[in-house]
């Protein structure tokens, strides 16, 4: 199970329940650079069958150490025979914010979310598309009349604009058959005030690019 955020909630006694039935999983997988800010590729993998595990990320040569009873080698864990000490800014973390501290960090990142989805949903042209329940905003522009092959080049023009303007950066994705741009919060320095700034931004960008009759023959990438 791919738990990038939602393990994460998990760590919030008001939020668990919307995680109910993960423990069944045979393995979970959830970032740490992502929620936690730790370090790019920070990934850590939960898994229920240890031996399951190291048979499949084992690698045998003659100058490797040899597994003993009970001995935890690494590399019989992870498909990198070398790597960087991962655990360390994870338990520089830990150590830091604390179960609280990581609790408080996301119930913070969701009350942004859902800040900056109750400031754009009430702009026409702009539908918030998803139940913002964590730290993820997925927004559609134009109407229902226009077509997914519309929207889709005036969410990619909004999209572009945002990114050029510099305020926030923002990026696109396909859900459910619909081209969107997509909110992650989980900058542990971003304020209220940020959120309402980045609402600001994307709000200006879309009446801005709504202004624009050429995009009407504009085709899709």
């Amino acid at each position: 199970m791919d738990g990038a955020f939602g393990l994460w909630a998990r760590a919030d006694p008001e939020m668990r329940s919307i995680t109910d039935g993960i423990e069944m999983a045979d393995s979970w997988v959830v970032d740490g650079h992502k929620w936690l800010q730790v370090p790019f590729d920070s990934g850590y993998t939960i898994v229920r069958d240890t031996a399951a595990l190291v048979n499949a990320m084992t690698t045998s040569a003659s100058y490797l150490p040899k597994q003993q009873t009970n001995d935890r080698v690494p590399a019989f864990l992870v498909p990198e025979l070398s790597r960087r000490a991962r655990g360390l800014p994870t338990w520089a973390a830990f150590k830091s914010l604390g179960r609280h501290g990581i609790i408080k960090m996301i119930r913070h990142h969701c009350a942004l979310a859902r800040q900056i989805a109750q400031d754009l949903g009430a702009t026409p042209g702009i539908q918030v598309m998803n139940d913002v329940v964590l730290n993820q905003i997925i927004l559609r522009f134009g109407q229902d009349e226009d077509g997914p092959e519309r929207r889709k080049v005036l969410a990619e023009a909004v999209i572009d604009k945002l990114i050029c303007d510099g305020t926030i950066f923002v990026g696109g994705a396909t859900w459910r058959g619909e081209w969107v741009l997509r909110i992650s919060v989980i900058c542990d320095a971003t304020t209220v005030q940020d959120g309402k700034l980045a609402s600001e931004a994307i709000r200006e960008a879309w009446m801005h690019i709504s202004t624009y009759p050429e995009l009407e023959q504009t085709t899709t990438r």
